[in-house]
């Protein structure tokens, strides 16, 4: 964190006056309360987030497989995505334009803690329930932290509890880690991401991270708990990897850091892409935001008649297409991996500038699917190459580099490509940095301003109305 004062104090004399003021702000009533209500408003947002996952995940198993059966496919025709997506465009173009808070971010801008409002849960809830069941190729989590934060916020509301700027933003993220902790099934990687979100450091870090780990903490098992009670199903980030984990050698770390360094630049061509689809969407929310859902469910139809495949492999989120491709890398062809690579990559960015959802699951994917791809080089296994692919795009598309190394971590469920995925994760990291900064992702229904100042996957404001909430980036 950023020293209020003009003269940085000596270093032999930092660490007692960080503690001092860690220990003053510890013993603070009023952000002892706030610990309090941490823990008591995790039971009720992880319940609201699981509710919430188990009726896209319902939704979209009817739409995608029961449907399709009930009329006699195995798996959807090639048609099959295309009116789903118009219809997904349609719908979401309308609450975009006639809710508070525009559906909630931009996914092009990047994951967002800032701006959770109460009043915008019902735009946030209906934009995700038409874009995420019916193929959007996103994934849940900016949602879930809009309405983890949100609820929490109105939860402080309910009880009147007093309102200042440093409560609102540590309720909000505590809120936020709750739901997050819902769907990557882990505590801890919620908070990391909002570690790592908000940008801050020193006392301020543990007075943000002490709420949100503990809500986070309390919701997973609210969570865990109440799934088994009710035998629904929400979805989970873990996979099992069908082949064995390889010792890592050189060969690895060279391809590692080579794949980073391209991959890197794809995603920052994708996300390029997505922030001008965001410039055609904001000139006509309704109709543009249609037409770019009717094109992402074209991307998902070409796949079909190239390969024979499911349009579900590239109108998804990815996490269900991710587990099969780990399960049996094998069964996928050369034809088929870079079928699905450049079909769902066009979808991604389609998605990312106008329907809601978030960045990390298609990235997960997508890197997964270039380590298969490339597994085959000399001294490069499948395992590895997965591990590295899916760090340095995650990274790349986050900007988010200790989250990236955590969830490659929590997805294969081993820690043994952790020197790999590091690696990975800050090359691709450093190389989108070092890239040039994109097209800023302008207001819905405004036209684009200039160049952003800064890199394009910086957290950016979507043109929602500002609300107080916890910071919504880093400076970059």
């Amino acid at each position: 964190m950023t020293r209020s004062d003009a003269t940085p104090a000596p270093a032999a004399g930092t660490q007692p006056e960080e503690a001092d003021r860690l220990r003053s702000l510890l013993r603070d009533p009023a952000y002892q309360r706030t610990l309090a209500f941490s823990a008591v408003v995790g039971v009720p947002v992880s319940l609201a987030a699981f509710w919430f996952l188990a009726g896209l995940h319902e939704l979209e198993h009817l739409l995608w497989v029961g449907l399709p059966a009930d009329l006699g496919w195995s798996t959807p025709p090639w048609w099959w995505p295309l009116p789903l997506l118009a219809v997904s465009g349609l719908l979401v173009g309308l609450v975009v334009s006639r809710t508070r808070g525009a559906g909630g971010h931009i996914p092009a801008s990047g994951l967002h803690t800032g701006g959770m409002s109460p009043a915008a849960l019902p735009g946030v809830v209906l934009a995700a329930a038409a874009s995420l069941p019916l193929g959007a190729t996103l994934g849940p989590e900016a949602p879930l932290i809009a309405l983890g934060g949100g609820l929490a916020l109105f939860f402080r509301d309910l009880i009147r509890t007093p309102v200042t700027a440093q409560g609102t933003a540590l309720v909000g993220a505590a809120g936020a880690a709750a739901a997050l902790s819902a769907i990557f099934g882990n505590p801890l990687i919620g908070a990391v991401i909002l570690i790592e979100v908000a940008g801050v450091g020193g006392p301020q870090l543990f007075a943000v991270m002490l709420p949100a780990l503990l809500s986070s903490g309390i919701g997973s098992l609210v969570f865990t708990g109440f799934g088994r009670w009710t035998g629904l199903s929400t979805g989970s980030l873990s996979m099992t990897v069908g082949v064995p984990f390889p010792r890592l050698d050189a060969g690895d770390v060279l391809w590692s850091v080579l794949m980073a360094v391209a991959l890197a630049t794809a995603v920052h061509l994708v996300l390029s892409m997505g922030r001008r689809a965001a410039v055609f969407v904001a000139g006509g929310p309704v109709l543009h935001t249609a037409l770019c859902a009717l094109g992402a469910g074209a991307c998902a139809a070409v796949y079909t008649l190239a390969v024979g495949r499911s349009p579900a492999d590239v109108a998804s989120s990815g996490e269900a297409v991710l587990q099969r491709l780990a399960a049996d890398p094998h069964a996928w062809g050369v034809g088929a991996l870079v079928a699905v690579l450049l079909c769902k990559a066009v979808a991604y960015a389609l998605c990312l500038g106008s329907l809601r959802g978030g960045p990390v699951f298609p990235s997960l994917f997508l890197g997964a699917a270039v380590g298969v791809l490339l597994a085959p080089l000399p001294g490069l296994g499948v395992v590895p190459g997965m591990a590295a692919g899916m760090a340095a795009a995650t990274a790349a598309a986050l900007r988010l580099p200790v989250s990236s190394v955590l969830l490659v971590v929590l997805v294969l469920g081993s820690g043994a490509m952790i020197p790999v995925a590091i690696l990975a994760a800050v090359v691709g990291f450093v190389t989108v940095e070092l890239l040039p900064p994109g097209r800023a992702v302008p207001p819905v229904g405004r036209p684009a301003g200039p160049p952003a100042a800064r890199p394009a996957a910086t957290w950016e404001d979507d043109g929602a109305e500002p609300e107080p909430g916890p910071a919504s980036g880093r400076p970059r």
